[in-house]
């Protein structure tokens, strides 16, 4: 393995979902394998950049709020993460990202300017007319990145 490989983290991009908990654990599987770092993400969806949405007035006070709010619910939930699952290094060393804008967007933004070897992300799995209304994320990461995706199904549904 070279240098600049081993330098190269396994971006998680999570919603913190059970289905983020199953692609974290994975992940840090992998790491821990490859002896790489994990780059952990989440992204506040800006709804001024959605269709249907104009910005609001005083929008910037409102998104830094949202902002300081997924900040917190990211570290929580990094910090739940590790104390139910105490084993893996690379979960405990991750480093954790937080941008705005529209999802697919950033994760795949953020895959180059971290150099990421690999993105790997929980899907729900929906299919119908949930998955049509919705779009599914993980279906767009996968078909614009220009790296390894892994998919991860939560095998615990509740």
């Amino acid at each position: 393995m070279t240098a600049k490989a081993a330098k190269q983290p396994i971006l998680v991009p999570i919603d913190f979902s059970p289905c983020s908990e199953a692609a974290l654990l994975q992940a840090a599987e992998l790491a821990e394998a490859l002896q790489a770092p994990i780059s952990v993400l989440h992204v506040v969806h800006d709804l001024s950049q959605a269709p249907g949405y104009d910005a609001l007035k005083g929008r910037k006070k409102q998104l830094r709020r949202m902002e300081d709010i997924a900040a917190d619910m990211a570290q929580e939930y990094m910090q739940e993460i590790q104390k139910k699952h105490p084993g893996p290094g690379a979960l405990h060393n991750a480093e954790t990202l937080l941008l705005v804008g529209i999802p697919v967007t950033r994760i795949l933004e953020a895959a180059e300017k971290v150099d990421a070897r690999m993105i790997v992300m929980g899907s729900q799995g929906r299919t119908g007319l949930s998955h049509l209304m919705l779009g599914l994320k993980a279906e767009q990461v996968v078909r614009l990145a220009k790296i390894p995706v892994m998919i991860v199904k939560n095998r615990h549904k509740k």
